[in-house]
């Protein structure tokens, strides 16, 4: 592997409160390497998404260290880990998330605007005619198709240029074909851009796309049944 760009060593986080809280990672450790792309897949309630939520910075672990770039997370407070996670992790969710009173510009520009770009709604445009988008700049989300809101969630994500893009379940919303269109779109951005990408999936197909895949199973990496695609 070469220099891993994502650290966990020993990862537990337990998520609910008194009796229905539930330890999900347990004793989790993995390494990605820069610029790879990496499929997580296993069954409902493996902690996939779990696991994606906690390097991407949105859960805490209880115990254990998560390092991105070099740069502990455990470390960061509220602030200072939104800020890192704004500068180099891009996520897309299965339900697109984006704001319903603002144009697809609008969208896309947020987190540029954040980050104190500039020229955050110029670059938003191209971002959005990257994902062949370039005619719908005004319209809101309710004005597009379920791909066509992905497709801003994509560009969304890829607007400040991270060095690592999530994905969880990116085409569960959406039908086969508008769904293979979405994920030929995103592996064509990753490569262009060398990204690493982390991708939750419960298509097998769509995992072996990548570099390599990695199996759950309650909340650890199923060692068994790990496998690595034999050309990258």
């Amino acid at each position: 592997m070469n220099q891993p760009v994502i650290e966990i060593d020993n990862v537990h986080l337990s998520l609910g409160q008194g009796r229905a809280r539930v330890h999900i990672l347990k004793g989790l450790s993995l390494k990605i390497g820069r610029g790879e792309a990496v499929g997580l897949v296993g069954p409902s309630g493996s902690g996939k998404s779990t696991l994606l939520m906690t390097m991407a910075g949105l859960e805490r672990p209880d115990s254990g260290t998560i390092s991105i770039n070099g740069k502990s997370l455990n470390a960061m407070n509220e602030d200072t880990l939104a800020q890192f996670r704004g500068a180099n992790i891009g996520i897309v969710f299965q339900s697109f998330h984006l704001i319903p009173t603002m144009t697809a510009l609008e969208n896309v520009a947020v987190p540029l605007e954040l980050a104190g770009v500039a020229d955050a709604e110029t670059r938003a445009a191209q971002e959005l005619r990257n994902v062949g988008l370039g005619e719908r700049l005004s319209h809101y989300p309710a004005q597009l198709s379920g791909g066509e809101q992905q497709r801003v969630a994509l560009a969304r994500a890829l607007a400040p240029n991270p060095a690592i893009l999530v994905a969880d379940e990116p085409t569960g919303n959406l039908d086969e074909t508008t769904g293979a269109t979405i994920m030929d779109l995103l592996f064509a951005l990753k490569r262009e851009r060398g990204s690493t990408l982390v991708l939750v999936t419960h298509d097998l197909v769509l995992a072996a796309r990548c570099d390599r895949q990695i199996r759950l199973r309650s909340g650890n990496l199923d060692v068994a049944t790990a496998s690595e695609k034999a050309d990258a």
